[in-house]
């Protein structure tokens, strides 16, 4: 949309936050008591909302509580989850609770609140364009207000020194499947939208997941509990060599440590292409507890003799998709390890095939010209999660962060929730030019490369020369 008239410049702003998930909401949450930071955050959406059609009862956060907003880079926080808690009257109940990974729906109502109550926050504005003002020397942001309907009401300009980008991923389709996808009148829908076809979905004679990660494995979970015993009429498949645990032993989790994303930011880019291929598990596997809650349910159903009608099989990949006479759908799907191929038809697909990082690139198209890119096209993240820029604009101290578009820079710990706290506060004190938020120096236990550095010997360890004593004394 063309801005044709705007109103004089105001004051520029010192941070203009482009999205509201978790990610920014964490950034202004961690930036509201940062007394002479001005900023605001702007959302096209009428309100927070966080995977709705994957709230299914039930269904935990894969991080623990205190990976919320702000906890780990600052436990005094007014905005943190054991506030939120507090303000509700809900304290002791979560504490005989027990519950150290809370459900998803709590942890949605959570961000809601942060989202209701933070002034900086601004939902119903679409963000235009970024450009580079080389007079003002400030980036320019474009905005359409628009209304309860979502129609446009007004247009407006910000001018900042920083621009946070924060606008999400988007629910991935296979192409086999994206035309039955988009077809109205077909039963094929992303696991994004689960709950709102989930009646329908039960009601189907015959019921296909596509997809072997946590969200598939939800969905698969929730089908085959609400649908009669030896009539589940169920297939589940995916493409990785098994229905897999997430990984998620102790030293494992230090993959999701600022210590680890440092190393990974200074590793070659070919090393890093190969090391996030490779650890799938790391963040595409599926909860232990939810796996064991599958095979409860299966086994219990064969109790009486038999087993129940549903087919499970990892190591397929969907080749072609069709439909058939009536409302059937017929899926050709080849086995990645045997090389074989099969064709079978069902009434209705859940495609939990997962969300792809948003291109941030047509929101950037004016500032093309200023951007880097590695070898690969892709743009160049510095460690501070700042895009690298043409110098005659980071020389004037203004740039433009990314959050969760990093995963090629930053490996794995870029979609987890738990690094959004320790993120935002990096950004912020990049930001501030300060230690608005004192961040560790360490946060694992284990050395994740050969460091150059001279031994540091502990001061119990150390030995003090002592001032020799006087004769006879």
């Amino acid at each position: 949309m063309n801005h044709p008239a705007h109103p004089a410049p105001q004051a520029p702003r010192d941070l203009v936050g482009i999205g509201i998930g978790p990610f920014n909401l964490s950034l202004a949450a961690l930036a509201h008591p940062l007394t002479g930071l001005d900023t605001v955050f702007y959302e096209q959406s009428p309100r927070f909302r966080w995977h709705p059609g994957l709230l299914i009862d039930g269904a935990r956060v894969q991080v623990p509580f205190l990976a919320d907003l702000v906890t780990l880079a600052d436990p005094a926080s007014d905005w943190s989850f054991l506030n939120y808690l507090r303000i509700r009257d809900r304290l002791f109940p979560f504490y005989f609770a027990e519950r150290f990974h809370i459900q998803r729906a709590e942890y949605d109502a959570y961000c809601r609140w942060v989202s209701e109550n933070l002034p900086a926050v601004r939902y119903g504005h679409h963000v235009d364009a970024v450009r580079w003002n080389p007079e003002l020397r400030l980036f320019e942001v474009d905005f359409t207000q628009l209304d309860t309907d979502g129609e446009a009401e007004a247009v407006g300009r910000a001018h900042t020194r920083n621009v946070v980008l924060g606008i999400g991923t988007e629910p991935h389709v296979p192409a086999p499947l994206r035309a039955l996808a988009d077809a109205p009148d077909v039963a094929v829908v992303h696991a994004a939208d689960y709950l709102d076809h989930r009646d329908a979905l039960l009601a189907a004679g015959h019921v296909t997941v596509v997809g072997s990660g946590q969200s598939g494995a939800e969905v698969f979970l929730d089908l085959l509990r609400h649908r009669p015993a030896g009539g589940e009429r169920l297939h589940w498949i995916g493409r990785t060599e098994a229905f897999a645990p997430m990984e998620y032993s102790k030293l494992g989790l230090e993959h999701f440590t600022p210590d680890y994303m440092r190393y990974f930011h200074a590793l070659a880019e070919p090393v890093r292409d190969r090391l996030v291929a490779g650890q799938w598990q790391l963040y595409k596997g599926v909860d232990a507890d939810i796996l064991a809650a599958i095979h409860d349910e299966l086994y219990r159903r064969t109790l009486d003799g038999g087993w129940p009608d549903a087919v499970l099989t990892p190591g397929v990949r969907v080749r072609a998709a069709g439909r058939v006479a009536g409302a059937g759908i017929e899926l050709h799907l080849e086995h990645l390890q045997q090389g074989t191929r099969t064709r079978f038809t069902t009434d209705a697909v859940v495609l939990a095939t997962g969300y792809r990082e948003r291109p941030i690139t047509p929101l950037l198209a004016g500032l093309d010209p200023y951007l880097r890119r590695d070898g690969k096209e892709r743009l160049r993240v510095d460690e501070q999660f700042r895009l690298a820029l043409d110098p005659a604009i980071t020389a004037t101290g203004c740039h433009v962060y990314v959050q969760n578009a990093e995963r090629h820079t930053h490996g794995v710990g870029a979609p987890d929730l738990g690094l959004a706290a320790w993120r935002s506060a990096t950004i912020l004190n990049a930001v501030t030019g300060t230690q608005a938020y004192p961040l560790p120096a360490r946060t694992a236990f284990t050395t994740f490369g050969l460091e150059r550095r001279r031994p540091q010997i502990p001061p119990s360890r150390q030995i003090r020369t002592l001032t020799p004593l006087a004769d006879g004394i």
